[in-house]
């Protein structure tokens, strides 16, 4: 019997933080009850949000045991299931859908922190509505020379998804495009824009916006599209109407400082006819949601992403979610007949209708352009998603691939000495150059992820180790704390001076400026910024970093650094996230037990997206 006792007891053994405490006290105050099982329930849902969950699914801790205390103590027990729920519907800061309480229990068994029940409501129902949309003044012998003049007519490798993704943003006002590194997806972006600017520029200019989570995501986008639109096979004034201006979603919105709302929402609408939203994984549901809800009902949004990422580091799985609400690739056969009509790509049909309202508008990209078949990168990457480790681990060890290896991981006493040839092969060209431009384009040549900050194997420990390999080497002078070379990566947004989280400078001297030392930064449109270092909002040096803050970066080489013990952090999806950085060569360093158990670890997000969409 769960008692106050039992409450004390966890909080005694660090189960809840001092904020999921005060939230679960206060909800217990307001409701004039002293229930333990409140107090249990409220603490957990705060728990589960600062964990990434968008709810808390009661049903998933039926009477499982938590075992704290000390040896030979009692196992504290979740509650009964519907002696939870009879608690939690019998208070006054428990609403149902619909209701304004603090807390959210829906006709399910997940209960919600209001803003969370509301972020998702308001996001599923904007998506099945702009889904269900049917988009007006389709000029079809247009759209289908189109296809025809932009997309090859090989028929060797069967479907090809590009093309139906294409037809998908053309037909439907809502479209998501799955797929991972080398899949093609923005430059599949450049011949959607001017498939839907032939089909539109007859009815008048149509404003679009490109946008990505990060500064680096943008930018990647805007590089990616500039550089294929010249490759187009389209009227010249077709070309002239895509202008590559990507932004951040913040900006896009327009960030209040100091405040979690945007300047663009409900009441004041983005001024664009087309959203496209690169890295979309990267998204949660908060910043999706308040999105969605600045898009004009009848404007497109495409989202572009790989399902099979690292989820957003805060609460939700939006993009994976919306990928799972409908077997992979799977359209209605009425829709299917017109792609065939019009593209002529027959895809088979097994059944009718999923039960999910976005069935024709999720693609998922099959082909790798990147990565081929006599790609380590590509077969590895592979594996590790059906979770099929010692596939994994064979492949990186038979060194049958040039492009990915596996390497024991060294005692931490030795990590210096073996991380010193990589190191010096890897940063020593930046840093010996005095050109900024050409010292940032050699500087994402390679890069150092861990899994963990902290740790001998974390970040923290192992830049402190690339500084001392780089200082012995008279590389760098480690007397000051801006030496010239640094590289720093940004840790939190400051809109004032228009810098973000995930954004990169080298320190070196400003000839402008008496060589003095200055914070360098490559803007969207190629050019330089910088800053004086002591201007620089929260930061930390970056050779290396989290495979969470790689995320939206491509490096030509990459280590991969997992730990020397299993975490709730090592998962599936990271280690392909971080196998994936790289484009022409990885290693990974791990133990072999380590790295088998993560790939059985999947991330999970309690969430109702999903099950919001599916009807």
């Amino acid at each position: 019997m769960l008692d106050e006792k039992n409450i004390q007891t966890l909080i005694k053994h660090g189960y809840f933080s001092e904020l999921d405490v005060y939230f679960a006290g206060l909800m217990t105050r307001i409701s004039g009850q002293g229930s333990p099982g409140l107090f249990l329930a409220a603490a957990l849902v705060s728990r589960a949000t600062s964990q990434g969950h968008v709810c808390l699914d009661l049903s998933s801790l039926n009477e499982i045991p938590l075992i704290v205390g000390e040896s030979g103590t009692e196992p504290i027990l979740f509650p009964p299931l519907p002696e939870w729920r009879e608690i939690l519907v019998s208070s006054s800061v428990v609403g149902r859908p619909g209701d304004y309480r603090p807390l959210i229990f829906d006709d399910r068994t997940r209960l919600y922190l209001y803003r969370y029940w509301e972020y998702e409501k308001t996001l599923a129902n904007t998506l099945a509505q702009k889904a269900a949309l049917k988009v007006e003044k389709i000029d079809v012998p247009l759209l289908r020379k189109g296809i025809s003049r932009l997309f090859s007519k090989d028929r060797t490798n069967g479907t090809d998804w590009q093309k139906v993704a294409a037809f998908v943003s053309v037909m439907k006002k809502f479209c998501v495009i799955s797929g991972g590194p080398g899949t093609g997806k923005s430059t599949l972006i450049a011949k959607i824009l001017a498939l839907i600017l032939e089909q539109t520029i007859n009815y008048g200019e149509i404003h679009v916006a490109l946008a990505a989570p990060t500064g680096k995501a943008a930018a990647r986008l805007q590089e990616a599209v500039n550089k294929a639109k010249e490759g187009l096979s389209t009227d010249k004034q077709i070309k002239a109407a895509i202008v590559p201006d990507a932004s951040t979603i913040h900006r896009l919105l327009g960030t209040i400082n100091g405040s979690p709302y945007f300047r663009h929402n409900a009441e004041n609408l983005l001024p664009f006819q087309l959203v496209v939203i690169d890295e979309a994984s990267m998204v949660d549901l908060a910043l999706m949601s308040k999105l969605v809800r600045a898009i004009p009902s009848a404007a497109r949004l495409i989202l572009l992403g790989d399902r099979d990422q690292l989820a957003s580091v805060e609460a939700g799985a939006v993009l994976g979610d919306i990928c799972n609400t409908a077997p992979i690739n799977s359209f209605s056969k009425t829709f299917s007949k017109s792609l065939c009509e019009i593209t002529g790509e027959n895809i088979d049909i097994s059944q009718d209708t999923t039960g999910s309202p976005l069935q024709d508008c999720v693609v998922q990209l099959q082909k790798n352009y990147r990565f081929g078949i006599e790609s380590g990168i590509g077969k590895v990457s592979t594996a590790v998603n059906r979770g099929d480790g010692d596939l994994a681990l064979d492949q990186m060890k038979g060194r049958t691939y040039h492009d990915i290896a596996w390497k024991a991981l060294p005692t931490a006493n030795k990590l210096y000495s073996q991380l010193k040839d990589s190191v010096l092969r890897g940063y020593k060209p930046y840093l010996t150059t005095t050109d900024p431009f050409e010292a940032f384009q050699l500087f994402e040549q390679f890069r150092i992820m861990c899994t963990l900050r902290k740790g001998p194997y974390g970040v923290l420990a192992v830049n402190h180790l690339v500084e001392q390999i780089l200082q012995d080497n008279k590389l760098i002078n480690l007397d000051m704390s801006w030496y010239k070379g640094r590289p720093v990566l940004i840790t939190r947004n400051d809109y004032e001076i228009g810098l973000f989280n995930g954004d990169i400078c080298i320190i070196l001297p400003d000839p402008e400026s008496n060589s003095d030392l200055r914070a360098f930064f490559v803007s969207q449109d190629r050019t330089l910024r910088k800053f004086l270092p002591f201007r620089l909002p929260e930061h930390e040096t970056a050779y290396a970093m989290t495979v969470h803050k790689s995320q939206g970066s491509e490096f030509e080489n990459a280590l991969l650094l997992l730990p020397d013990r299993t975490s709730p952090v090592m998962t599936r999806e990271l280690i392909y996230t971080g196998i994936t950085r790289a484009k022409k060569s990885v290693e990974v360093w791990g133990r072999e037990p380590v790295f088998l158990e993560g790939i059985k670890q999947r991330t999970f997000r309690a969430s109702g997206l999903r099950d919001a969409l599916r009807y």
